[in-house]
C-alpha cells in the first residue's frame, strides 16, 4: 500500500477501517437485512419470509447477501428439520452491534427526507 504525503496515521487507519465496513455493510440490501433481522430477534425468520417482507429484492439477490452476511458472522443460518426443508436466520450476537450503525442511518434518513420536504 502506498502512503501520501502528509497523510496522518490516523487517517489512513480510519480509511481502511470505513473501507472494511462498507465491504461488509455496503450494497443496497446488506443494511435492510440486518434490520430486518435485528427488529425480528427472536422470531422465527426463513427465507419466503424475508423475500416477502423485503420489498424489492430478488430470491437470488437475498440469497447472495444471506451468505455474505453470514460468511461474515452477522447472521446465522439454522437448516429445520422440516419437510420441505426450511432455513431460518437470525441476527448474531456480533451481527447485533450494527444496531447503532443503523439507528443512526434511519434518523439521518429521516431528517434528510424532512429536509427535502421543508426545503424552499
Amino acid at each position: 500500500m502506498q502512503t501520501l504525503k502528509n497523510d496522518p496515521p490516523a487517517c489512513t487507519g480510519n480509511l481502511l477501517a470505513m473501507r472494511d465496513t462498507l465491504e461488509v455493510l455496503g450494497g443496497k440490501w446488506k443494511l435492510l437485512i440486518l434490520h430486518y433481522l435485528i427488529t425480528r430477534d427472536g422470531e422465527s425468520n426463513s427465507f419466503k419470509e424475508m423475500e416477502r417482507n423485503i420489498v424489492g429484492i430478488s430470491a437470488k439477490m437475498l440469497s447472495k447477501e444471506l451468505k455474505s452476511l453470514e460468511e461474515n458472522k452477522l447472521i446465522h443460518r439454522e437448516e429445520m428439520n422440516t419437510k420441505p426443508k426450511t432455513v431460518q436466520y437470525s441476527i448474531t450476537m456480533y451481527g447485533r452491534g450494527a444496531a447503532d450503525i443503523i439507528d443512526s442511518l434511519v434518523e439521518w434518513g429521516r431528517k434528510h427526507r424532512l429536509e427535502l420536504l421543508t426545503a424552499e
